[in-house]
């Protein structure tokens, strides 16, 4: 998410409409996900999940340090899932222009961002699994996620049948990469740190980085030329 939000989203942004302004819909991004943030209630578990963690706590301090860190993990999931479907909303607007242009053009973009959002699913089923201890809440929190897509599709072809300002497509995606880069230094990247260590969560950063690069780079191999990234 951090490749994304950084080489990716600002980037592009900054690239396309200037360094200031792009940065200024980064920046707006990170505002009102914060805002949004504080204001989102913290999820309690299931009465099945605090079931299993009776069974594997003997003393009730136990229970309540494990109680506490899944809530923390599945908030944490909950505010990924937000993030990761304003990510997916013009990806899905992206989809619809490019079948615009040819049945080949959009086929191969929906292909290229279907593997592409792979990574983006596990980043939200992951929290959820290891909170709730069900692999069903993981399923129905990621496709939830996904449905940002075609809500996405449905909007630009019902509410905005005229082409889109560029400056104002590539703006909004500049703020949802100020989105994601919040969510992640102020939700996932302590929990790594707390759960997995330092060294490891630093590692997994990178090596998740560099995962999604790869992914970005056959995403543009997939673009036609006049809606590369």
């Amino acid at each position: 998410m951090l490749s994304i939000s950084f080489l990716d989203l600002a980037h592009n942004a900054m690239n396309s409409i200037g360094f200031l302004k792009g940065n200024l819909w980064f920046f707006a991004g990170v505002v009102f996900f914060a805002v949004i943030a504080n204001f989102i209630p913290e999820p309690t578990l299931s009465q099945s999940s605090e079931v299993q963690s009776k069974k594997k706590n003997s003393d009730e301090g136990g229970k309540d340090m494990m109680k506490k860190h899944r809530r923390q993990v599945l908030f944490s999931g909950v505010i990924t899932a937000i993030g990761i479907s304003l990510h997916n909303f013009p990806e899905g607007m992206a989809v619809f222009l490019g079948s615009m242009k040819g049945l080949h053009v959009g086929l191969n973009l929906a292909l290229a961002i279907a593997l592409h959002n792979i990574p983006e699913g596990v980043a939200v089923a992951l929290p959820v699994y290891f909170a709730t201890q069900s692999k069903w809440q993981a399923f129905k929190l990621a496709t939830l996620s996904g449905f940002a897509e075609p809500l996405g599709v449905v909007i630009v072809a019902y509410l905005f049948p005229s082409s889109l300002s560029p400056e104002i497509l590539e703006g909004l995606l500049g703020s949802v990469g100020g989105v994601m880069a919040f969510l992640t230094l102020h939700e996932m990247l302590p929990l790594a740190f707390e759960y997995a260590g330092q060294k490891q969560a630093v590692k997994a950063v990178f090596f998740g980085m560099a995962f999604m690069s790869a992914s970005l780079y056959f995403l543009e191999l997939s673009l036609p030329v006049e809606m590369s990234l």
